[in-house]
């Protein structure tokens, strides 16, 4: 699939590397010296847009993930966050979990504020830049309720506000949307989209679903089955100025669903 022709689709041009906060270079992941997970993988994430990583189940979207979150060491190649290699966590990098990751006998403003409590910041302070999250995320007076107390889409949300509270450059959302039903999943795309705007963070968004990629990216790395590699970067030129069901509805954005659909449809078994 190309972008020749067609008005739903752009190919990223090189950037200036001013403008790139995450560089991976010729990356390779091997498992027990028999998986190969990742193979050679070259890619870019511009600084402040959100990057989804689509592809079958299998690709290595999470690994490189990993990789780029210094959760795991990477085989062979580099990985750069602003300008400098990645050798373990970081501040600079934070984390949205699948599985919400919550401490379950804390209080959702003790669980926004965890990371600045690492780095040894005042009680009051981290409060308040905890309290600015939660309402930043639709929380606002739910600061003393316990995990076990809220939905799956609030505790969601907890786990992102305190991804926002340390104020890392670069976010790495896993699937963060996965466990909730349809319509909080919309609501939370939207919610993402008010936040890239806002924030000016860096998002690396890990989803399997070519809709919701399409929804909320400024580029979607299309990834080809292990060992996986980039098959091809697409910037959805949708209008984001119309309502949100008006996009839905959109030929542009149908198009694009559909055509990177034709693209990975081989490789669904």
């Amino acid at each position: 699939m190309t972008s020749q022709g067609n008005t739903a689709l752009k190919t990223t041009q090189d950037a200036p590397q001013s403008d790139i906060a995450v560089s991976v270079r010729n990356v390779s992941k091997i498992y027990g010296g028999a998986i190969h997970a990742l193979n050679d993988m070259t890619l870019d994430f511009p600084r402040g847009q959100l990057t989804s990583l689509l592809g079958p189940s299998g690709c290595g979207k999470t690994t490189l993930l990993k990789i780029i979150g210094g959760l795991l060491d990477q085989t062979s190649g580099e990985i750069l966050v602003n300008g400098k290699p990645v050798d373990g966590p970081g501040p600079d990098r934070a984390f949205v979990f699948q599985d919400f990751a919550l401490m379950p006998w804390a209080t959702v403003i003790r669980n926004v504020a965890f990371g600045l409590e690492l780095r040894g910041i005042a009680k009051s302070e981290r409060e308040a830049v905890a309290e600015k999250y939660i309402a930043a995320v639709g929380l606002s007076g739910f600061e003393k309720q316990y995990p076990h107390e809220l939905s799956g889409g609030m505790r969601q949300r907890v786990g992102l506000a305190r991804a926002l509270s340390v104020n890392a450059d670069v976010l790495l959302l896993d699937e963060p949307f996965s466990a909730v039903d349809e319509q909080t999943r919309r609501k939370f795309q939207e919610d993402l989209l008010a936040l890239v705007e806002h924030e000016k963070k860096t998002f690396i968004f890990v989803t399997h679903s070519i809709e919701e990629a399409v929804y909320v990216s400024d580029q979607i790395a299309l990834l080809l089955a292990r060992p996986s590699r980039v098959s091809e970067i697409i910037k959805p030129d949708i209008d984001r100025s119309i309502s949100p069901d008006a996009l839905r509805r959109d030929p542009v954005y149908l198009d694009t669903v559909e055509r990177i659909w034709s693209s990975l449809r081989s490789y669904v078994e």
